[in-house]
């Protein structure tokens, strides 16, 4: 042992065997079909020496395959010998001795190398080289609607290395078609041979009988689903009718039939499911049971706040609270309904800020719906502001000059009337409110910003100053331990005019 160790690490074969793993794949491959070439020559070897009656081979072709597989349980359990022991076979029909396998195996093996030559230096470099040049400027990005996820040179250095990726597959078949074919030529090494048959046979022997025995099940399992389909398809065609307005249910809405599809959708498919899981392969196996329990373990603790917000999306959709377009107010957040999901609600604020409301908080939060007061209503939505006034101003001037503002605003309507309601009395001031009707919610912001220019330009008109009606003085006064205090006092307001 120490003299082999020695001579390897001595001999200058060493850097030439590190340097094959450099090497190109086509001189691996010459590789291992000379390693294979040794092998079938040294494993025959000690048998010829000890049997010389081996030369010429007597025995029958049926003895030769019992021999092979004595020790095999491919064949044993019924499995086909294959092209490795029929090439055997013929061999020992036509009493071919050593050398003259020997022959036939080196003929196998330079056959072999040169087609693998032939499909990696010509065959696949042509297809290569072909779908580099032929289909540059032809093939397309990758697209999926309006994202690109793949460029054209993408694509085709895809194409190209599932060519390459082919080509390995081929070359590694027809290796394999030869090892059994060339481990079968010598009685040392038929057992070899077999067992490498065994290897593909014994696995596609058995899928092949599964695949025979699931097959009712499987047919169950497509009817099942077929039907199933079909209802889906009768459902779906109701939604879309009732959507646009064609069917009419009593007491259902329009926007009530898609998610309500959606929801029988998803009570079907688990309704299918139960049905057909024991007609799944393997639904009888604890393991698969298990995994089933596990996925539902820890799909009930990691969902807990998602299953939340589904629940509270279901209630807020038959509740009718708003719909896509509606300006509504949640909390301190004004906007316009842009996306709403079973999961958030998404709003997009007069400033263009868009702001997302998990459906939890939705359900549990006061909701302003600007449009259904609008769209429900003949008269539209009463927008207001207040003033104050002293009380040396008539309220009928103020009432006159409020309501001309109003009515000076762009989409402002003329019928109903703008009104103007007294809400207040303080010590020196009264307060008004204007209140006008407009059905135009997208320009609420402007309208409210108009109205205001309007108001103060119709009382600078009519001469009427609008400052606030507030002044104080500073009275200062004893306390009983002699300390100054400093009291602010709200003087009456004097008219300048």
């Amino acid at each position: 042992m120490k003299y082999v160790i020695g001579l390897v690490r001595d001999s200058h074969w060493l850097p030439t065997g590190l340097a094959f793993f450099r090497a190109k794949p086509l001189k691996k491959c010459g590789f291992y079909l000379a390693l294979i070439l040794s092998c079938v020559i040294l494993l025959p070897m000690p048998a010829f020496a000890e049997e010389p009656n081996l030369a010429v081979n007597t025995e029958t072709p049926n003895n030769y395959a019992e021999t092979a597989v004595a020790g095999d349980s491919c064949v044993s359990n019924g499995h086909m010998p294959g092209i490795g022991m029929e090439a055997a076979a013929i061999a020992d029909e036509y009493g071919l001795d050593f050398i003259a396998r020997l022959g036939i195996t080196l003929a196998i093996i330079v056959g072999q190398t040169l087609l693998i030559w032939l499909i990696w230096a010509k065959f696949f470099r042509f297809f290569s080289n072909a779908v580099a040049k032929s289909c540059k400027g032809k093939i397309k990005p990758f697209r999926i609607h309006k994202l690109k996820l793949l460029s054209s040179e993408q694509v085709i250095n895809i194409i190209r290395l599932g060519l390459n990726v082919l080509k390995y597959l081929v070359t590694a078949l027809l290796l394999y078609i030869t090892l059994p074919i060339v481990f079968s030529m010598f009685s040392a090494t038929r057992h070899i041979a077999v067992r490498l048959v065994g290897y593909v046979l014994n696995p596609l022997h058995d899928i092949f009988l599964n695949a025979i025995e699931y097959t009712p099940n499987l047919i169950t399992i497509a009817i099942i689903v077929t039907v199933v389909r079909y209802v889906l398809r009768g459902l779906k065609f109701f939604a879309v009718q009732i959507e646009n307005g064609k069917l009419v249910l009593p007491n259902f809405y329009a926007d009530w039939a898609r998610p309500t599809y959606k929801i029988l959708q998803v009570l079907l498919w688990a309704f299918t499911l139960a049905i057909a899981y024991p007609y799944l392969p393997g639904s009888d196996s604890r393991v698969f049971q298990g995994v089933s329990v596990f996925v539902g373990i820890i799909f009930s603790l990691g969902s807990s706040s998602a299953i939340g917000n589904l629940v509270a999306g279901l209630v807020i959709t038959y509740m009718r609270p708003f719909k896509i377009g509606d300006r509504i107010q949640i909390n301190d957040t004004i906007g316009f309904v842009v996306e709403k999901h079973m999961m958030v609600i998404r709003i997009r604020t007069h400033k263009n800020e868009y702001v997302t409301f998990p459906n939890t908080l939705i359900l549990n939060s006061s909701v302003i719906n600007y449009n259904t007061s609008s769209i429900e209503s003949a008269e539209g939505l009463i927008l207001h502001t207040e003033v104050s006034f002293a009380y040396t101003v008539p309220w009928q001037t103020i009432h006159d000059v409020l309501i001309n503002a109003a009515l000076a605003t762009d989409h402002v309507q003329k019928k109903p009337m703008p009104f103007v309601l007294q809400t207040g009395f303080d010590d020196f001031y009264a307060r008004y409110q204007i209140n006008c009707y407009t059905k135009e919610i997208d320009k609420v912001p402007r309208i409210y910003t108009q109205l205001n220019e309007n108001i103060q330009s119709a009382f600078r008109e009519a001469g009427i100053d609008m400052t606030s009606a507030h002044q104080y003085q500073i009275v200062t006064a004893k306390d009983d331990a002699g300390s100054t205090l400093v009291t602010p006092q709200t003087l009456p307001y004097n008219n300048p005019s």
